[in-house]
């Protein structure tokens, strides 16, 4: 009941996901990755242990195949899981468990690798690897830019209700991680992309604030002056 994309900025460093479901709260459970090592995806019938489980294996320096190939083994249950992983150098590997759900499929690309279950077209994961190697500029916008691209195909056969970006740079917390954990307008992807536009010119700032309290400007909130 899901659809999603890891991906990497070659020229920043920075990792990411970006998922979408009718289900609520997907990225809460599906959506996972940690600075300097990757980024994951665990959906369809999901087990949100394997997240950290291939995280683990990717910073012991395991290839996102092997960590994935990792995953499998320990999930009993591994044919009702869809796996999508990539690494900090751009390697991705992906794995669809025979019980999919419905019309499903994965696609792999430069810096990125998408996939889904329930769809309402066969080739919306290519459609997003497309659209994300066609594009350049920040991490989130790319990712949001395939997701976008999901949609104009139909997306998921059923109406969308959750959503989630979330990016990690060279900090231990995310550096982005934004989500809608239910929407009743049945345009998640969108009110995240609002999101991301609204805290897209604080982002770096709250950086700052971690490591530079002395100099974190101020976003003139009252009693903030």
């Amino acid at each position: 009941m899901t659809f999603s994309i890891v991906a990497r900025c070659a020229a920043t460093g920075q990792i990411g996901v970006a998922i979408s479901s009718s289900s609520p709260a997907v990225a809460a459970r599906c959506a996972q990755a940690r600075a300097g090592v990757g980024a994951v995806a665990t959906q369809n019938v999901t087990n949100p242990a394997l997240g950290p489980l291939m995280l683990d294996r990717l910073a012991a320096g395991l290839s996102a195949a092997e960590a994935v190939s990792a995953a499998v083994i320990a999930d009993a249950h591994a044919d009702y899981r869809q796996l999508l992983a990539i690494d900090r150098h751009g390697a991705t590997a992906v794995h669809s468990g025979c019980h999919a759900l419905g019309v499903w499929g994965t696609a792999q690309g430069r810096d990125c690798a998408a996939g889904g279950n329930l769809l309402a077209d066969v080739t919306i994961p290519s459609a997003m690897v497309a659209a994300f190697e066609r594009s350049s500029g920040p991490l989130a916008d790319r990712l949001l830019g395939a997701m976008r691209a999901a949609l104009d195909l139909g997306g998921e056969k059923g109406p969308l209700r959750s959503a989630g970006l979330l990016v990690v740079h060279e900090q231990s917390w995310p550096y982005i991680d934004l989500r809608a954990d239910w929407d009743d307008a049945a345009r998640p992807i969108e009110s995240v992309a609002h999101a991301w536009e609204v805290y897209a010119p604080q982002a770096d700032q709250y950086v700052t604030r971690a490591l530079r309290p002395m100099e974190a400007p101020s976003f003139g909130v009252p009693g903030d002056e």
